[in-house]
């Protein structure tokens, strides 16, 4: 039954490539117009086909860290490729719709992340071993999207350009008090202090990410300038003339939008600036993958537009500039993959052989979403005063002089 159902629902979902499934009992079967990508993907498991159809993001993450669902050449990219094109192109089939709603009713529940669970699933992902981030991340260990203004940039150049690219939005001034709220390992909010002269707190979940933050600030001789505390946002008091947040709001989940950007405008001076730098979707409201949720970043949620603007427009907050990044982040990923690939072994050491296919196919699905799947990153922009920043972008491409800074850096 389980099988006559999945060779249904592969029919209807892949219209297009060509995608070889070798069942369990030996049988092969094929899907897709037989043009184009290709993969071939053995089924070890009988109990794949029900796991399947329940979820598949869940059946075919889990088993391919298993071992019990291999790919032709070990193709990963290929597969996911393939399937994800489909996926959105194609959507679920009519059977499969009451699945997807009830993940979607049962978000809120999923997504409720009072201080004790936020601390926890902060933890689940970013107190995992330092060092295996050093085996992916720059030199500076941003843990969010680059900006590669030129495609030809390393991945180190396009992670400056990314923090001075935000800088610039701020409107920063020497002696400015600015909050860093999801701070990570210190890198904006130093970054901040050194180049800009700026007063900075950076507040963080992970106890290994204050640890480092706290102590680059001490090896940099900026502990005066950029101090870090282990604290959750919505326990922060007093106000500040910037507030910078990068990569966290992923993190705080639709029920707490609300809390989030009342915190933005409670901290804020009357005419302070704000940036919040999130990855977005562009497309209506969804669920986050289980897979994604079990594994990766339980409690996390990627917003759509609409979500993310509902919640500021309750707030006496303009909305003074939006700005999409596309395919940014699907390059910053790869830089990532690349890196991690290259020092496996490492990585291997460090866990083990589940672990290393659980980060290959978190890194590349991930990049793949930016791809294919209407991933973007969103920057808002916000302010309680309409005129606290210029009425055009171009004071972020010239220097007060008036000149080209594209070209001057040329």
């Amino acid at each position: 039954m389980w099988t006559t159902t999945l060779d249904r629902f592969l029919c209807h979902l892949f219209q297009t490539g060509d995608l070889k499934i070798v069942y369990p009992d030996g049988v092969t079967r094929r899907y897709g117009d037989g043009q184009g990508q290709a993969a071939t993907v053995t089924l070890h498991d009988t109990t794949l086909p029900r796991r399947i159809v329940m979820s598949p993001e869940m059946a075919v993450g889990e088993a391919y860290m298993d071992g019990r669902l291999t790919i032709e050449d070990d193709d990963l990219h290929g597969f996911l490729g393939l399937a994800i094109r489909n996926v959105a192109a194609n959507g679920q089939p009519w059977f499969r719709k009451p699945l997807v709603m009830a993940r979607h009713l049962g978000r809120h529940l999923a997504q409720f992340n009072p201080l004790s669970r936020a601390q926890a699933n902060v933890a689940h992902h970013y107190d995992l071993s330092g060092a295996l981030y050093d085996l992916f991340l720059d030199s500076d260990r941003q843990y969010s999207c680059a900006y590669f203004r030129d495609p030809d940039m390393t991945l180190e150049q396009a992670q400056e350009a990314k923090k001075h690219h935000i800088a610039g939005k701020l409107r920063i001034e020497p002696g400015m008090r600015v909050l860093d709220i999801g701070c990570g390992w210190g890198g904006m909010g130093l970054t901040l202090a050194r180049d800009y002269g700026a007063d900075v707190l950076g507040v963080t979940l992970s106890r290994e990410q204050h640890a480092m933050a706290k102590a680059r600030a001490e090896q940099a001789g900026l502990a005066d300038r950029a101090r870090f505390e282990l604290l959750d946002y919505r326990k922060l008091e007093g106000q500040f003339d910037r507030i910078v947040s990068v990569g966290m709001f992923e993190h705080v989940g639709v029920p707490h939008y609300g809390a989030y950007f009342r915190t933005v405008f409670n901290r804020l001076t009357p005419e302070g600036i704000a940036l919040i730098h999130t990855i977005g979707r562009a497309e209506p409201p969804g669920a986050t993958s289980p897979w994604i949720t079990k594994y990766i970043f339980p409690g996390g949620y990627v917003p759509s537009m609409s979500e993310a603007l509902k919640a500021i427009e309750r707030q006496p907050l303009f909305t003074t500039d939006v700005e999409i990044w596309r395919l940014h982040y699907a390059e910053t990923l790869r830089h990532w993959y690349d890196r991690f690939m290259d020092n496996i072994d490492k990585a291997r050491a460090l866990y083990d052989d589940r672990f290393c296919r659980m980060w290959r196919y978190y890194l590349v699905a991930s990049e793949l979403s930016f791809r294919l799947n209407r991933q973007v990153v969103f920057q808002f922009q916000l302010s309680p005063q309409q005129d606290a920043v210029p009425l055009t972008r171009d004071y972020l491409y010239r220097d007060t002089d008036g000149q080209d800074l594209q070209h001057a850096a040329e």
